[in-house]
């Protein structure tokens, strides 16, 4: 199973604790693929801050991902390393995620897919 998601099954679809589900008990605990042991929210926190290198760049690959429309690929990490240094320059606000993706070579030079570009000729 996913730890991370584990970690975090105590909370409902609303974000709201819980500690029972569907009248069993919910289990959080689950282990990372290095070994570290996760059994909740504080755990997942504390995992994730001390691999913060990691977890940027995994986020900064995923928010790329979802801007271009297609996966990432080594062709990209150029670009995923200079939004992180700009995202780290500005206190990793989301807005400088953003913004770095947006002024990105990918992301300015992406293709429209197709069918869009179809609808709008018509």
């Amino acid at each position: 199973m996913d730890p991370i998601g584990l970690a975090l099954e105590n909370f409902n679809a609303i974000g709201l604790w819980r500690s029972h589900d569907s009248g069993a008990p919910i289990d959080p605990a689950g282990q990372m693929y290095d070994g570290t042991k996760l059994d909740g929210p504080v755990s997942l926190r504390t995992a994730i801050l001390n691999r913060s290198d990691a977890f940027v760049t995994s986020f900064t690959e995923s928010l790329l991902a979802y801007g271009l429309g297609r996966l990432v690929d080594y062709r990209d990490m150029p670009a995923v390393r200079a939004i992180e240094h700009h995202a780290a320059n500005n206190e990793y606000r989301f807005s400088s995620f953003v913004l770095g993706i947006v002024k990105s070579v990918p992301f300015q030079m992406r293709k429209a897919d197709e069918m869009v570009t179809t609808v709008l000729d018509r």
